[in-house]
C-alpha cells in the first residue's frame, strides 16, 4: 500500500452486464495507463481501488509532499522556521 494517494485521470470505462463498472487510469506525465501499476494481473480498477474524486486542481502542491518525503531534513527545518515565525510574530 501506498501513504501518499495518486490522483490520475479515468480514460476508459468498462461497464459489463452485470452492472458491475471497472475503470482504466493514466497519470497526466505517463505515456502509457496505469496497468504496469496495478497489481499483478489486474487489468481493471474497481470501485474498492477508488479513494475519492478530485473536485479541482492546485497545481504542483503535491511536489511540496514528495520533497518533504524524499528529503525528511527539510520538514524540521520547515517546522524550525514556522516556529520562529510564531515566536517572533507580534500582536498588535
Amino acid at each position: 500500500d501506498r501513504d501518499i494517494p495518486i490522483v490520475h485521470r479515468v480514460m476508459k470505462v468498462h461497464e459489463k452486464e452485470d452492472g458491475k463498472v471497472e475503470l482504466l487510469t493514466k497519470g497526466d506525465n505517463n505515456r502509457v495507463d496505469d496497468r504496469g501499476l496495478y497489481a499483478p494481473g489486474q487489468l481493471w480498477l474497481e470501485r474498492d481501488d477508488i479513494l475519492g474524486r478530485a473536485k479541482g486542481t492546485l497545481r504542483y502542491l503535491g511536489m511540496v509532499t514528495i520533497i518533504l518525503n524524499d528529503y525528511p531534513v527539510l520538514k524540521y527545518v520547515l517546522i524550525g522556521v514556522m516556529g520562529l515565525f510564531v515566536l517572533t510574530n507580534k500582536e498588535s
